[in-house]
């Protein structure tokens, strides 16, 4: 289960930003995923919920915004939404679907203390 390295890097990374900026305390998280970033969302909040104890993050609400994959369509020159990296474009049917967003999960807000 990657996800609980991600859950791990994750709360580092807050915890270096927290050394940092001096904060002592995070009450809130968001965190943006992609449709493609290969994260299982429910294995992510388990995991984060078990890392947390103890930091600076306990307690802290945890909030996922999900991001939709997009992409470029070669064949009719449109900016599309894409569910996953075999189906071909919405509008014309062509596979030939460049990805160009939905692949990130990022720390996108903290509310701190």
């Amino acid at each position: 289960m990657h996800e609980m390295s991600l859950a791990e890097s994750i709360v580092s990374l807050v915890e270096s930003h927290a050394e940092a900026e001096g904060f002592s305390r995070v009450k809130a998280i968001w965190l943006e995923i992609g449709e493609l970033a290969g994260v299982e969302v429910e294995a992510l909040t388990f995991s984060l919920d078990v890392v947390m104890r103890e930091s600076l993050m306990e307690g802290a609400q945890v909030h996922i915004r999900r991001q939709p994959a997009q992409g470029w369509c070669l064949a009719c020159s449109q900016a599309v939404e894409v569910r996953d990296r075999v189906s071909g474009c919405p509008l014309c049917g062509s596979h030939q679907l460049q990805v160009s967003g939905g692949e990130a999960l990022r720390v996108a807000e903290l509310e701190v203390e």
